[in-house]
């Protein structure tokens, strides 16, 4: 199982391939998610990434591979398959002469709710994302993250095991994409969600993990951390220390088993050292112990790439 996939796996992709005639879409994707995990989708412009969504959802026929739903082969069992999946296009289709609690009721219906939950499965897709207050209202007539709102409430009436979230949050203002962000955090552990976004620092406060593709092809799939490291080759903590001199500070933490280089410098009384070592190597407990022992730790964090240094570094030039 791959590093970071928790529990059971409940979506598993191997070798995905899309052919519009002689163009390629996407080139044997495979890659796995676990129960309740938040994986993020990445990728440029015409990477592939609606795609390779509306081939697991099932939407779009693959022209090789399979999918794989909470054990269902989506090909081969698309009905049982499809029952577990709520999908959440960047476009959600909706009904705007239709009430938020009619459109539900009727998704409800399709969806196979039974007639004797469907009014509390209702209900629960109205608290949950937040549409009490507009229930009655008609769709045509709610703002753009209101229609979000309703779109991603649809995708949840029915209980599924996995959620399939493409651009959730595109085309919303600042304040309707952090409440759309909330929303999907509240869903985290519930579902096993999947996450296609250009937007790269929701991914970072959402998901566990991130898949990265480019022209078609699979690049990248494991957590910011472990990307961020792989990509610097090393790992980097800094440190800010009072009451001592650069020297003496240098020279105690090359003492530390692993610190393969240190840069310090002073400002104002307080010495900051920016401490590198290898892949694998976990220097900060020795560390914070040994210069807590000496003198005043100010403080000691791990440093990382962004997630937009990361996903640059690796689609440039792919």
């Amino acid at each position: 199982m791959p590093i970071g996939i928790p529990g059971d796996r409940v979506i598993t992709v191997q070798h995905l391939t899309k052919r519009f005639g002689s163009h390629t879409a996407v080139n044997d994707l495979s890659f796995e998610v676990g129960a309740g995990e938040v994986l993020g989708f990445l990728g440029p412009n015409g990477a592939g990434k609606t795609t390779s969504m509306r081939m697991v959802t099932g939407y779009l026929p693959p022209s090789r591979g399979s999918v794989a739903i909470d054990g269902h082969d989506l090909l081969k069992r698309p009905i049982d398959a499809k029952r577990r999946i709520g999908y959440l296009p960047e476009n959600p289709p909706l009904y705007p002469e239709l009430t938020v609690r009619q459109f539900l009721g009727f998704v409800a219906e399709i969806k196979d709710v039974p007639r004797a939950r469907r009014a509390a499965a209702v209900d629960r897709a109205l608290q949950r994302a937040n549409l009490g207050d507009v229930a009655g209202k008609r769709i045509g007539t709610l703002s753009k993250g209101f229609k979000q709102r309703v779109g991603l409430a649809q995708a949840i009436v029915h209980e599924p095991a996995v959620l399939i979230l493409d651009e959730p949050t595109s085309s919303l203002d600042p304040k309707q994409r952090v409440e759309v962000r909330d929303l999907i955090v509240a869903l985290r552990g519930e579902h096993t969600v999947v996450l296609s976004t250009h937007i790269l620092p929701e991914v970072s406060q959402v998901t566990d993990r991130i898949v990265i593709i480019n022209r078609g092809r699979v690049i990248a799939v494991d957590s910011p951390q472990n990307l961020s490291q792989r990509l610097r080759g090393r790992e980097e903590v800094t440190v800010e220390v009072g009451g001592a001199s650069v020297t003496d500070v240098c020279d105690a933490i090359r003492a530390v088993p692993g610190v393969s280089a240190v840069h310090a410098e002073a400002t104002d009384g307080v010495v900051t050292a920016r401490i590198e070592s290898a892949i694998g190597t976990d220097i900060r407990a020795e560390t914070a112990r040994m210069l807590a022992a000496r003198w005043r730790l100010l403080a000691l964090r791990s440093e990382s790439l962004s997630l937009e240094e990361i996903f640059l570094k690796l689609t440039e030039d792919v």
